[in-house]
């Protein structure tokens, strides 16, 4: 060991990754209390220690919020919670969501120096536990505040890009407030992600963070019917708006059978279940209780319905992909846990028609085997049917994951905005619209991706946004000679 405690390179890489302790598969597989269960204190110290701090710091780069990992970890491995808690609380607005969701294996631990003589640190695991940590230690800690400026801010959407937007730009001095159309803010931290991956009452709690530094929450409030952009601009007094309310119209695959009753779109069922809590005996929201299941797709979205769709008593609980595993999006974590639990992999499979009883409701899904060939535009090999193959999978209930698109409620009311072919909104380097002072982010303009890439996009506009409106108050100053935010012209873009 080195003179100043610390261990030397040689003896933190003896250090084996430490496991993350999770609830038993056959207990879990019928409730939805969360998977992992967090590390203990001296696990994530051990963990910690395997850190080489490095000065070329690539799981930084990695990292689409830019946490300063190895800062963090380091006080982890030292002991030092509450300095690691600050160090992460700093760069980070939701912590405890990242630390659950966030596919650490493709972003920052990928490019952990460790990954390429075994395994990374375990950046996920240690983030959660200082998250953990600090919510049960710090006592309703504020974070430092900028000075008043003045400014008003509209965020669209309490998704993950809207709330960090939200919080970085409330510690930046501004006046912030969130529409949310649900009745509950998180978006799709609260609608799409199941309790056992990420619980409700850690969203409630990054929530509540957030409006202790002063952002507002005004949930049911449609942009596009309750307010357009231009009423949240001319009339409400904002200066600048956000626009973060995801990508969540879902998609079909346009097969025969698709309107029998026991389909559901991914979507309706992750919401009926997450948001509403079907899965409670008294809630006043039904959800098909299937005996045999079937979710289509190979994602995260298609895994949250499958292992869902388990817990709710399905047996089988089948999910259909028309590739093989190696092709899967979804978590290697979250196919583990629900092979651990009893879901049923029908890979190369690509369904060609749902089927119903005499009465409409759904029997069963007839589906064609599929062959690899040769690499598409994604770049993962292309599946192609092979002749003569067509089989049926008994199932009552279908659940299409095969992705979702932009919702055009809001882009039908601002026709200032501009949007691709797909209706996904477009933005500049900046995330600036075509709309002069508004601003976008996370799925409705890059498509249905990541949460932590959906943060990223939170984080880096709120910068620019807080540039936009001090440039904009410097300008109005050099005019008139007078100050304060709220004062600042509509203007077009320069």
């Amino acid at each position: 060991m080195a003179e100043n405690g610390k261990l030397k390179p040689a003896e933190r890489m003896k250090i084996q990754r430490q496991a993350m302790p999770a609830r038993d598969a056959g207990v879990r597989s019928r409730c939805f209390e969360e998977v992992n269960l967090g590390l203990p204190e001296q696990i994530a110290m051990e963990e910690a220690k395997r850190c080489l701090e490095c000065k070329d710091r690539k799981c930084v780069t990695g990292c689409p919020v830019q946490i300063d990992i190895p800062a963090f970890v380091t006080r982890v491995a030292a002991g030092d919670f509450a300095g690691a808690a600050e160090v992460l609380l700093n760069d980070n607005a939701l912590p405890g969501i990242s630390g659950r969701v966030c596919p650490q294996e493709k972003q920052c631990e990928v490019l952990c120096i460790r990954a390429k003589k075994g395994e990374p640190v375990a950046i996920g695991y240690l983030e959660r536990f200082v998250a953990d940590w600090a919510s049960e230690h710090r006592n309703g800690h504020v974070a430092t505040l900028a000075s008043p400026t003045g400014f008003k801010v509209a965020i669209v959407g309490s998704g993950p890009a809207g709330l960090t937007a939200a919080g970085e730009l409330a510690k930046k001095g501004h006046e912030v407030t969130v529409f949310e159309a649900f009745h509950k803010p998180g978006g799709v931290l609260v609608y799409g992600i199941p309790e056992f991956r990420l619980p409700k009452e850690i969203v409630r709690k990054e929530v509540e963070s957030l409006k202790a530094i002063g952002v507002k929450i005004e949930c049911n409030v449609v942009i596009g019917r309750t307010y357009t952009i231009d009423d949240l601009m001319k009339e409400e007094g904002f200066q600048a708006v956000f626009i973060a309310n995801g990508a969540g119209l879902p998609v079909f695959m346009g097969i025969p059978g698709e309107n029998l009753k026991g389909v559901y779109s991914a979507n309706e069922y992750l919401t009926r279940v997450n948001l509403m809590k079907a899965y409670e005996a008294n809630s006043d929201t039904p959800v098909l209780r299937a005996k045999k299941a079937v979710v289509i797709g190979g994602g995260n979205t298609a895994m949250d319905g499958v292992r869902t769709a388990r817990r709710l008593g399905a047996d089988p609980a089948t999910l259909v992909y028309r590739r093989s595993r190696a092709e899967m999006p979804a978590r290697i974590e979250e196919v583990h846990h629900a092979e651990e639990e009893g879901v049923v992999f029908q890979m190369l499979t690509l369904p060609i028609e749902i089927l119903g009883d005499e009465k409409g409701w759904v029997r069963g899904l007839k589906c064609q085997k599929m062959q690899l060939g040769e690499p598409d535009k994604s770049g993962r090999a292309r599946p192609v049917p092979i002749p003569g193959s067509e089989f049926e999978i008994p199932c009552d209930v279908v659940v299409e994951a095969i992705g979702t698109r932009a919702n055009p409620l809001l882009t039908q009311t601002t026709p200032d905005l501009k949007v691709n072919e797909k209706g996904y909104l477009v933005v500049d380097a900046d995330n600036m619209t075509s709309k002069a002072g508004v601003f976008a982010g996370g799925d409705i303009v890059r498509g249905a991706a990541t949460v932590i890439l959906a943060m990223g996009d939170g984080k880096r506009t709120a910068a620019t946004m807080d540039r936009y409106l001090k440039e904009k108050a410097q300008r109005h100053e050099g005019g008139s000679g007078k100050t304060g935010g709220a004062g600042i012209p509509s203007v077009g873009r320069q």
